[in-house]
């Protein structure tokens, strides 16, 4: 049989919209903390060395809070020293880059779960080989599933 719409294929990637994706922003609400709700959808930060994750070196695949969508491999997290999570390649395609202009002096580049949208955190172009990104996401728009 094929895979189901939440289910990811042989690469990773979710092949279809998940039903999580689809939560009404009432919804989320009453599912996400305060501090998730704040992240995700309406593109909060949360503090540096505060996260859950920041330093954790626990192997898995980190997941959107949101929609369950992979993310992130254990394998790709580095330390960066900013005190949040850094990756530098995400799951597939799904996660997907926006420009974000919302300090005048600062343009740069926010991280989206390509799913449902999540405000991940950013992405910039200091990062280790093989791709040189540094995927700097919050904590509070992941969870950990481990191996």
């Amino acid at each position: 049989m094929g895979a189901s719409p939440s289910s990811p294929s042989p690469s990773g990637q979710v092949s279809g919209k998940v039903d999580n994706a689809s939560l009404s922003d009432e919804e989320l609400k009453k599912r996400l903390t305060k501090e998730q709700y704040y992240v995700t959808r309406q593109k909060g930060t949360e503090r540096a060395f505060t996260g859950e994750y920041w330093n954790t070196k626990t192997p898995g695949v980190y997941h959107c809070v949101c929609c369950d969508t992979p993310l992130f491999e254990s394998s790709t997290k580095f330390d960066s020293g900013t005190g949040w999570p850094s990756y530098y390649q995400p799951v597939g395609d799904n996660v997907k880059d926006k420009l974000d202009m919302s300090i005048f002096f600062m343009p740069r580049t926010e991280s989206l779960c390509a799913v449902c949208d999540a405000h991940l955190g950013h992405v910039f172009g200091d990062g280790p080989p093989p791709t040189g990104k540094r995927y700097c996401i919050n904590s509070a728009s992941l969870k950990l599933k481990p191996h």
